[in-house]
């Protein structure tokens, strides 16, 4: 049984985060910061009618999303299947996207950006996606701030602002060079996941049958990670490799965004090892909202809930986030949602990078869990069923602020 909630029931507020340790020192300001997020979302101009305008914002929410974006999925991908292959936002982050992921109660998203797969060149395109995205947040001083440390997302969360990490989800742009480590850390990105499903020079993927571990310049390029506070991330990687990885760092670790295999037994969830010895580790596994958390990949809420119970059990509270792998504004056409999920699988699969539990009639999304409510409705649903609201508290945001913290010491 999980604890019963006997304090403050109810959906986790910001204030709430200012009231403990890790939000100590924003709790002078804490009056004003639903009123500050309020404004910096109504100051947006041009949403559509359908977009969080219509919806009951939650503003006093505090949500750190491990994985995830800012993006209106109502509006045409320019670039092509390259662009989607990357998950390019050229056109799509508009003003409702801004409004949404503001409402959200996201005070910072790690945003992926830089090469993933593709015909691109790996460290030539990173760059230009760093120097991208930094034209974006200039555009957007009002609701958006580049994460630099952990005291930036609390600035964010305090100016009602969302805090954008840059992040990778793949290692490839390190050529045969680990000390261009240093050089994307010195340009701001705070997280760097190993591999992506397939093999780098790094190590393998989750959709590797061989199962490689980490390799000899992996390994280098997790010291180098570690030794220049950049967050490891172990998602997607392949299950040798993840645990080769853990033992070779120095530092926590997250998988920023997974499901729990022991729960629905697919290539991109983590067993109980690897959750285990991550959270030993000081670390952070992050929930996504996918359709791997469901055999069938028709995955609702309430699979969500299922995972992060195992994980909860596995990993003990302080140890479990969430990393949506999407963004917060919801699609207006499901049968254009599913069109889309379907162009995508195909291109995915066509590239070589698809990964087992994706296909046809199965969108990566959770379609209960869109939206700018998406996180209170989770937050009531895990109150519904016996959280504490502290334990709540720390899934939501608070446990990834700590690891971030520690691991960018700042």
């Amino acid at each position: 049984m999980f604890e019963v909630v006997t304090k403050h029931p109810g959906p986790l507020t910001r204030r709430a985060f200012l009231g403990t340790s890790a939000g100590v020192a924003l709790a002078a300001t804490a009056s004003g910061c639903r009123e500050s997020r309020t404004g910096a979302r109504e100051s947006l101009s041009g949403m559509s009618e359908s977009g969080s305008g219509t919806r009951d914002p939650q503003s006093d929410l505090f949500v750190i999303n491990m994985l995830g974006g800012i993006r209106n999925p109502n509006i045409p991908r320019s670039g092509g299947p390259s662009q989607a292959l990357q998950g390019e936002q050229r056109t799509s982050l508009d003003d409702r996207a801004l409004a949404d992921a503001i409402a959200s109660g996201t005070a910072a998203v790690n945003t992926t950006i830089g090469y993933v797969a593709g015909p691109r060149e790996p460290f030539e395109s990173s760059v230009a996606d760093i120097s991208r995205w930094n034209r974006i947040i200039r555009t957007h001083p009002d609701a958006l701030l580049k994460v630099w440390a952990a005291s930036d997302i609390e600035r964010a969360a305090r100016e009602g602002r969302v805090g954008i990490i840059q992040g990778f989800q793949n290692a490839a742009m390190m050529g045969d060079d680990a000390q261009r480590v240093g050089t994307f850390a010195g340009l701001g990105v705070r997280i760097i996941q190993l591999t992506y499903n397939v093999a780098n020079q790094l190590g393998h993927g989750s959709m590797v049958p061989e199962n490689g571990g980490l390799t000899d310049f992996g390994r280098d390029v997790v010291a180098e990670l570690n030794a220049t506070n950049t967050l490891v991330d172990l998602s997607h990687s392949g299950e040798q490799t993840c645990l080769d990885a853990i033992d070779a760092s120095a530092a926590p670790l997250a998988i920023t965004h997974t499901g729990c295999r022991a729960v629905t037994d697919l290539p991109r969830n983590k067993t109980d090892r690897e959750l285990r010895l991550v959270a030993e580790g000081g670390g952070i596994v992050g929930i996504y909202f996918m359709p791997f958390l469901a055999a069938d990949g028709m995955a609702g809420a309430d699979d969500v809930v299922r995972h992060i119970e195992h994980a909860v059990q596995v990993c003990g509270e302080e140890h479990v986030g969430i990393g949506t792998d999407g963004g917060t504004t919801a699609y207006d056409d499901m049968d254009a949602a599913y069109e889309a999920a379907r162009r995508d699988v195909e291109r995915r699969r066509a590239a070589g990078i698809g990964a087992a539990g994706e296909r046809a009639g199965v969108v990566p999304f959770i379609p209960d869990l869109q939206g700018p409510d998406q996180f209170r409705k989770l937050s009531e649903t895990l109150l519904a069923r016996g959280h504490a609201t502290e334990r709540v508290e720390k899934i939501l945001g608070t446990n990834a602020l700590r690891v971030m913290r520690e691991v960018w010491g700042a």
